[in-house]
């Protein structure tokens, strides 16, 4: 009984599947995968940027713990541009790279205009969705929020 001591691999998705018959193991369809989150569906247009202005909500708590992680990926990630502030005097607009970069302060944001921002960009900001975790674009997002109020005061 060799087979015992030495198993033999079935690629479970491939055509042959176990026995010949192919064996799906993908997610059902409008599903969410075990520790997944739901997509983002909101088109990129000035309709869907306002659609997630009025419906999208931070689902993560503003805790201490999350703030500071928000802050260490903004540092990475933003800081460069918006500045340590969000007054948008990062060393690429002191550098006069790019021009024109709003403070936070002259903004109308919220948690929901800033998530689809991250997500698909705004005039010459690319998308960050891939440099940042789910979590960790809300945990920016608790931090710019805190650095808009501090501008605002």
């Amino acid at each position: 009984m060799p087979d015992m001591y030495v198993s033999i691999p079935y690629d479970t998705d491939d055509a042959e599947g176990l026995k010949g018959e192919p064996v799906n193991s993908k997610p059902v369809a409008g599903t969410i995968p075990r520790g997944g989150h739901p997509s983002y569906d909101i088109p990129n247009t000035a309709e869907g940027y306002e659609k997630a202005k009025a419906e999208v909500t931070n689902p993560i708590e503003a805790t201490e713990e999350n703030l500071s992680n928000g802050k260490a990926m903004y540092e990475i990630y933003c800081i460069s541009c918006h500045g340590k502030k969000g007054d948008g005097n990062g060393y690429l607009s002191q550098a006069e790279k790019f021009e024109g970069i709003p403070s936070y302060k002259d903004r109308d944001i919220n948690a929901g205009s800033i998530y689809h921002v991250i997500i698909h960009g705004k005039n010459l900001m690319g998308s960050h969705s891939s440099q940042l975790t789910y979590n960790e674009r809300w945990q920016v997002i608790h931090y710019v929020e805190q650095l808009r109020s501090d501008l605002l005061k």
